[in-house]
C-alpha cells in the first residue's frame, strides 16, 4: 500500500489540510481563517475522522527555519524549540505553524512529522545573491543574509515547466512568479534558485496584499527618530496596512476586488503592483545565461489573468509577449504561439511537494540510519 501523508499549511489566515497518496489528493480542507491553537486538535481530529487512509507520515510548511531547519528536517522537540527561536523573523507564519506541529504531534503521536521549509529550495543561492551588503560583524554575529521563501511553490512550479517545455528541469532557465498573499521572484538555473526577491524575512521583494516589499531603510529610520513612529506601530504597518491595501487607500488587498473597482487608487495599486513585478522579473533574468521561460503561480497568478498581462506587457524588451490565452483551468503555456520567450501558469500545489518532499526526508533517514 502506497503511504498516506497528511500535509498541514497553516498560514497566517488560512489553514490547509490534505491527505496525499501517490501524487493525488484524496481528502482536502481549506479555511480562509487563521488556524485557532485552542481548536488546532479537534480541528485536525475532524478532519481526520472522515478520512479512509490510515496516516503514514505528517509534512507541515515551515515559512522560515532560520539556520535551525535549511532541509526537510523531522520534528523532535529540540527541532522546535530550535525553530522557536526564529519564529520572530516571519511573525505572522512561523507562530500559528508550530502550534499545528504541537497539536499534530498530539493526535498523530506515532508517526513522524517532517517540518518541510520554505527556504530550502533557495538554500543553495549564491554567495553574490544571499550576501547583503552590511558589516560584516552583524552578518557573523546575527547569521544576516537573504534566505527566500516560497520554495516549495517554486520547487513544484519549476519542474511542471520544465514537463511543459519538453526538456528536463536541468536544462531550463526559468523566471518564475509566486502572486497571492505574499508574493515573490525567483531565477532557476539548473534547477536550483539562484536568485529571488524576498530575503532575511518574507517582507522584502514586491508589494504584496497588505505587506509593504522593500521600501526604503532610510525613510523607515526617519520615521522611527523624532516620535513619528514606534517600533510596534512600523511593524504592524509595515505587515498589514501597507501592499496593495495601502496603496488603495484601504479599499482591499485582493486584486479582484481591485480589478472589479473603477476606483482611482484600485488603478494605482494595480499599476504599481504590476510594475515592481516586472520589475523584479526583469532583474532576475541577470542571474540566468538564458531565458526559457516566465512562470507564473500561487493563487492570483494562476487565477488572476489581468495580472499577468499587465505584469506580461511591460516585458517586450525580454521577448515577452502578453499571454493570448486568458482562463487557465491546467497547466499551460498561455502565450502566443511562436513567442520568444513563452508564458506559462502552473497551479501552485504545494501540498503535493510537501508530501514529495516528507517521504524524501523519511527515506533518506531511513537510508542513514541502516549505514554501518
Amino acid at each position: 500500500m502506497k503511504p498516506v501523508v497528511l500535509t498541514v499549511n497553516a498560514g497566517s489566515s488560512s489553514l490547509q489540510l490534505h491527505l496525499v497518496r501517490d501524487g493525488r489528493v484524496l481528502r482536502t480542507e481549506h479555511s480562509e481563517h487563521g488556524p485557532d491553537p485552542a481548536a488546532a486538535e479537534r480541528t485536525l481530529s475532524d478532519f481526520l475522522s472522515g478520512a479512509e487512509a490510515e496516516v503514514t507520515a505528517v509534512g507541515h510548511r515551515l515559512v522560515h527555519g532560520g539556520e535551525a531547519v535549511r532541509a526537510p528536517t523531522v520534528a523532535d522537540d529540540d527541532v522546535v524549540k530550535a525553530v522557536r527561536g526564529y519564529a520572530d523573523l516571519a511573525p505572522l507564519h512561523v507562530p500559528p505553524a508550530l502550534a499545528l506541529v504541537e497539536a499534530a504531534r498530539r493526535v498523530l503521536p506515532s508517526v513522524p512529522h517532517v517540518l518541510c521549509p520554505d527556504t530550502a529550495f533557495h538554500s543553495g543561492l549564491p554567495a553574490a545573491a544571499a550576501t547583503y551588503a552590511l558589516p560584516a560583524e552583524w552578518r557573523r554575529r546575527w547569521g544576516l543574509r537573504r534566505y527566500g521563501f516560497h520554495g516549495l511553490s517554486y520547487a513544484w512550479a519549476a519542474r511542471r515547466a520544465a514537463g511543459l517545455l519538453g526538456r528536463p528541469v536541468e536544462e531550463v532557465g526559468l523566471v518564475l512568479t509566486h502572486l497571492g498573499g505574499g508574493c515573490s521572484v525567483c531565477a532557476v538555473r539548473s534547477g536550483r534558485s539562484v536568485d529571488t526577491s524576498m530575503g532575511f524575512t518574507p517582507l522584502e521583494g514586491v508589494p504584496m496584499s497588505k505587506r509593504s516589499g522593500s521600501v526604503d531603510p532610510g525613510m523607515l529610520l526617519w520615521l522611527l527618530s523624532g516620535s513619528r513612529l514606534t517600533l510596534e506601530e512600523l511593524r504592524d504597518g509595515l505587515e498589514h496596512d501597507s501592499g496593495l491595501l495601502g496603496l488603495s487607500g484601504g479599499l482591499s488587498g485582493d486584486t479582484r476586488d481591485l480589478v472589479a473597482s473603477a476606483d482611482e487608487a484600485a488603478a494605482l495599486a494595480l499599476d504599481v503592483f504590476a510594475y515592481r513585478v516586472s520589475r523584479e522579473i526583469a532583474a532576475a533574468t541577470a542571474a540566468l545565461d538564458r531565458l526559457d521561460a516566465v512562470v507564473f503561480t500561487g493563487e492570483i497568478g494562476w487565477d488572476q489573468p489581468e495580472v499577468r498581462e499587465a505584469v506580461c506587457a511591460r516585458l517586450s524588451l525580454l521577448g515577452v509577449e502578453p499571454p493570448a490565452v486568458t482562463d487557465a483551468d491546467r497547466d499551460l503555456v498561455v502565450s502566443p504561439p511562436g513567442a520568444r520567450v513563452p508564458v506559462l501558469v502552473v497551479r501552485p500545489r504545494e501540498e503535493l511537494q510537501v508530501a514529495r518532499e516528507t517521504l524524501a526526508a523519511l527515506d533518506r533517514g531511513a537510508g542513514e540510519a541502516g549505514r554501518p
